[in-house]
């Protein structure tokens, strides 16, 4: 049977596992991001859809804008393509404790829906090989909400995983840099809020970021052994991150 849709990966040894030598990740090579208008504009072109790119943009960003409304009460949502609930994440110590912001936190949950699982058997999945992976961001985690590859926290922990990450050398350019998606404005991370600096983990406070996309990017002059590198190389994490 001939798939409908087929993704490319790369596979990086895992080093979240000890057995990192016959152990392997693949990643998926993601061609690009898309926002809601060009995925209306592809909808009209690829799709035929039957009314303007605009307008349903428009009425998609009215969905939305009512989706996070209702979520922000409490209300479940399932779209059929996901589900969408509100968590509450923290310990409560006793059956009579308050909410607390410094405790507690909220974020809101989103899975795939049946809709959209279906649709997994028509992808077609390309193993490319191993990747180039003399340094590369496998995971990133936000501590304060447990999202993995997704959220941000600003003034919150974050751990980035990966290989040949430790942040070595006095260039300036060194360091853990957030790039806003939609304005390229780019704000670095405190050398002085890197709590964890190893080659495969770094561990800092995400700086105070506003709401958005964002690329994270390591600098460093690290290498294997003690001599760095003359010039800082940018390790660019392929996933965008959210500050909500």
């Amino acid at each position: 049977m001939t798939s409908l849709h087929k993704i490319r990966a790369y596979l990086y040894d895992n080093v979240l596992t000890k057995d990192n030598s016959n152990d392997y990740i693949a990643r998926t090579i993601s061609e690009r991001s898309l926002n809601i208008k060009q995925i209306c504009e592809i909808a009209v072109t690829r799709g035929g859809a039957d009314i303007s790119a605009s307008a349903m943009e428009y009425t998609i960003e009215l969905f939305l804008k009512e989706m996070a409304y209702q979520l922000c009460d409490g209300y479940s949502i399932n779209t059929g393509y996901f589900t969408a609930a509100t968590k509450i994440r923290g310990v409560f110590t006793s059956p009579t404790e308050t909410f607390d912001n410094k405790r507690h936190s909220i974020l809101f949950q989103f899975n795939q829906g049946e809709k959209l699982r279906v649709q997994i058997q028509n992808i077609e999945v390309d193993i490319l090989g191993m990747a180039d992976a003399t340094c590369s961001i496998s995971q990133i985690t936000d501590i304060n909400s447990g999202s993995i590859n997704h959220l941000l926290t600003p003034n919150r922990n974050l751990k980035i995983q990966g290989t040949k990450i430790k942040i070595v050398g006095d260039n300036p350019a060194n360091g853990i840099s957030f790039v806003n998606v939609a304005t390229n404005e780019r704000t670095k991370a405190s050398t002085n809020d890197i709590a964890v600096n190893k080659p495969s983990e770094l561990i800092i406070i995400t700086p105070e970021l506003a709401s958005g996309m964002y690329q994270l990017q390591v600098t460093t002059q690290y290498t294997a052994n003690s001599i760095l590198l003359k010039s800082p190389r940018t390790i660019i994490f392929n996933k965008y991150l959210t500050v909500q």
